[in-house]
């Protein structure tokens, strides 16, 4: 089986999670949510000898898709959002001003992401280890992506599902009722031992949010 391996790291002005799955031997990669700092996430790829695919966006915050043009030109990989972001994608300049973040463009987008579509890498043996699930509320084009091809089922959720909390749903295309749908029937019908790697703060498990979280319970 081939050895592939997570690491993640708060990244930009708002420490958004960036997330490296990498093959360790071929060192081929795909990154989950790039954030917006290009000099840190470069400096991580180059320390550990990347050879960067795919860049999966949750969404298309200024904080966790800043980066990505230049990411993608330095390493010739793709970008990845979900349609439903497309304005909000456009809107990244005027997003990084009202944030007082230094303006970007955005980058041209390669794939457009559907709903459970898989991922692999190029030389992996394990086919299909990551999947796409819609998960709008947070924004129009919300996702999140699970595996279960590592020892412990994982799901990156964005900024979908916190420990103890959920998304801001106060900006535009944001919406309270769907992003507790999403999460009530895409999320906590994983296995209760998930993993959550959360798009800011700390790690939880799906069986902790569904006890404890108070905005969505069951």
């Amino acid at each position: 089986m081939d050895l592939l391996k997570i690491e993640t790291f708060p990244l930009g002005k708002l420490q958004c999670n960036c997330s490296l799955i990498y093959n360790e031997q071929s060192r081929e990669s795909i990154i989950i949510d790039p954030g917006d700092d290009a000099i840190a996430l470069l400096n991580l790829i180059e320390e550990r000898d990347l050879k960067v695919k795919m860049l999966l966006h949750t969404h298309a915050h200024f904080d966790h898709i800043g980066c990505s043009k230049e990411v993608k030109s330095k390493t010739n990989s793709l970008i990845a959002l979900h349609p439903g972001d497309k304005l909000l994608y456009k809107s990244l300049p005027m997003q990084c001003m009202m944030f007082g973040a230094k303006p970007n463009m955005a980058g041209t987008v390669d794939h457009w992401l559907e709903d459970n579509e898989e991922f692999s890498l190029n030389d992996s043996s394990l086919k299909s280890f990551l999947k796409t699930l819609t998960t709008p509320g947070h924004t129009t084009g919300s996702v999140s992506f699970y595996s279960e091809f590592f020892e412990e089922p994982i799901l990156f959720s964005g900024d979908t599902l916190f420990q103890h909390s959920i998304g801001r749903t106060d900006l535009p295309g944001g919406d309270f009722n769907h992003i507790k749908k999403s999460i009530k029937e895409r999320l906590y019908i994983l296995p209760d031992e998930t993993k959550v790697i959360t798009g800011h703060g700390p790690q939880t498990r799906i069986f902790e949010e569904k006890r404890n979280n108070p905005f969505v319970n069951i």
